[in-house]
C-alpha cells in the first residue's frame, strides 16, 4: 500500500462542504422582530388566507406547515400561527452579509440559490477532522456576526452532490459527513424522493426501471440510470451518487427576463390586472437594459381567478425601449382578456426572449430614415434616464402610463429558487 493511499485510509477526507441556510426567509424575520422568535411563523407573498407559504419557521414546522401550505389550511393546524409579509430586499441584503462571514472562513466556490452555497476545499481542509472543525467556525460565525436566528445545516462529502444530500439530513443545525469509503450507508435510509432531482415526475421513471428503494437505486448500474434520464444526466446522477467527481456546471445563457406575480383580491379586476402587467413589462425592460440586452419577443400569460390560463406573444424588431414594450404589451393585453372574456385575474406573467447582446453587431434596415433611427435611440436614452432616477431616488419614483401609488403594494422583488435578484433590481 502506497503512502498516500495508507494516509487515506488512516484519515476519512472529503472535498466539498455544502451550506443550507434553515428555515431562511422565516428565520431572517425572527431576526429582524426578537416578537417573533419562538413562535411559529409564515412568511406569505399576500396577506390572504388563499394564499400560500412561501416560508415556515421551525416552530412553524411542526404543525406540518411548509413551503406552499394554503395559509388557511395552516391556520386550522395552528391558530397561533403569524404571518409576515415577505421582505425580498432584506432577505438578498443577509444573503450577501452571510455570504461575506462563510468567507471570512473558506472561500464559496458556488452560490447555488438565495439560501445555498458550496465550498470545494482545499488539501488542508479535506481531512474530517479539519473539514468539520471548519463547518462549526462557520456555523458560529453567523449566529455571532449575522444573528443568533442564521443557523445552517452543513454536509460534507466527496462532491457537491452528496454534500447537498448530507445537509438535507439532519435539520435544522446538522453537521453530517458521507465518507466514500462508508457509503451507501446512511444513503439506505432515504426515500428515493428525498434526492435533489428525483420529482414527482422523475419517480414513476426511476419505477419503470424497476427501481422503487435506494437500495435498488444505489445498485443499478449507470445504463439503466442513463435510460431512466434519458440521457447524460442519468449518467452524471450516477456519478454524484456513488460519490465520483460531476462535472463543473457551465454558467447558463442568458436566454429570457420576466415577472411574475400573483395578484391580491383588491387588485384582480381587468384594468387593475392591466396596471400590474404594465408594470411587471417595466421591470422587465429596466433589467433588460441594466444588463445589456435587446429583446426581440414577449410573451404574457394571464391566468383568471376561477379558470384556466391565457397567453398571447409577439415578436418585433430588437428592442430595449419601454414605450415601444409598452405598446406590444397592450396589444397581447387586448389579445388575452378577449380570450379570457374579461374575467377576474389572479396571476400575471410577462417574459421576453429572444435576448440580444448589445455588443452583439446587428444588421440595420437599409431603408430606415435616418430621422426614424434618431427617435428610436433617443426613445432608449430617455428610458435609461427614467432607470437612473429610480435608482437614484427609490423605485417607482418615475413610471409610465400610471402613478407611482397604484403600484407601490405589488412592484417590490421577488426571489426565485433559481435567480437571485441583484441589489439594483430592488430600485426597478
Amino acid at each position: 500500500m502506497s503512502a498516500t493511499s495508507a494516509s487515506s485510509a488512516q484519515f476519512p477526507c472529503v472535498d466539498w462542504l455544502f451550506l443550507d441556510l434553515n428555515s431562511y426567509f422565516a428565520s431572517v424575520e425572527q431576526q429582524l422582530n426578537p416578537a417573533l422568535r419562538g413562535k411559529p411563523v409564515a412568511v406569505v407573498p399576500v396577506d390572504s388566507d388563499t394564499t400560500c407559504a412561501i416560508a415556515a419557521s421551525h416552530e412553524a414546522k411542526k404543525y406540518g406547515i411548509k413551503t406552499g401550505t394554503n395559509i388557511g389550511e395552516a391556520r386550522r393546524r395552528c391558530p397561533d400561527l403569524i404571518t409576515v409579509m415577505a421582505g425580498h430586499d432584506m432577505y438578498v441584503e443577509f444573503h450577501h452579509e452571510i455570504i461575506k462571514e462563510v468567507e471570512r472562513h473558506f472561500p464559496v466556490q458556488d452560490i447555488c440559490s438565495i439560501d445555498e452555497m458550496a465550498c470545494k476545499l482545499d488539501p488542508p481542509r479535506r481531512p474530517l477532522d479539519a473539514a468539520t472543525s471548519l463547518a462549526k467556525r462557520i456555523k458560529q460565525g453567523l449566529r455571532d456576526r449575522i444573528g443568533e436566528c442564521i443557523t445552517c445545516s452543513i454536509g460534507l462529502a466527496p462532491n457537491r452532490f452528496l454534500a447537498k444530500v448530507a445537509s438535507d439530513m439532519q435539520k435544522p443545525d446538522g453537521l453530517v459527513a458521507l465518507l466514500p469509503e462508508e457509503l451507501p450507508g446512511r444513503l439506505l435510509e432515504m426515500e428515493l424522493s428525498d434526492l435533489c432531482g428525483i420529482g414527482r415526475r422523475m419517480e414513476p421513471r426511476l419505477h419503470a426501471c424497476g427501481i422503487r428503494t435506494m437500495a435498488e437505486l444505489w445498485a443499478a448500474d449507470r445504463e439503466t440510470l442513463h435510460r431512466a434520464w434519458g440521457g447524460v444526466v442519468g449518467d452524471r446522477f450516477w456519478h454524484g451518487l456513488h460519490g465520483g467527481p460531476t462535472e463543473e456546471e457551465v454558467p447558463p445563457t442568458r436566454r429570457t427576463i420576466g415577472h411574475s406575480h400573483v395578484l391580491a383580491p383588491e387588485l384582480r379586476t381587468p384594468p387593475a390586472a392591466g396596471v400590474v402587467a404594465r408594470r411587471l413589462m417595466l421591470k422587465a425592460a429596466s433589467r433588460l437594459r441594466r444588463m445589456k440586452y435587446h429583446a426581440g419577443h414577449m410573451h404574457l400569460s394571464v391566468r383568471v381567478e376561477h379558470g384556466p390560463r391565457f397567453e398571447a406573444q409577439a415578436r418585433f424588431e430588437e428592442s430595449a425601449d419601454s414605450i415601444v414594450l409598452s405598446r406590444v404589451l397592450a396589444e397581447l393585453w387586448q389579445q388575452v382578456m378577449s380570450q379570457a372574456r374579461w374575467q377576474r385575474v389572479k396571476k400575471v406573467s410577462v417574459t421576453l426572449f429572444n435576448l440580444v447582446a448589445d455588443s452583439t453587431p446587428r444588421q440595420l434596415e437599409l431603408f430606415t430614415p435616418a430621422a426614424e433611427l434618431a427617435a428610436k435611440e433617443q426613445r432608449e436614452n430617455l428610458s435609461r434616464i427614467l432607470d437612473d432616477i429610480n435608482q437614484l431616488h427609490g423605485r417607482d419614483s418615475v413610471v409610465i402610463g400610471f402613478t407611482p401609488d397604484t403600484v407601490r403594494t405589488f412592484s417590490g422583488t421577488k426571489i426565485a429558487f433559481t435567480r437571485i435578484p441583484d441589489r439594483e433590481e430592488f430600485q426597478e
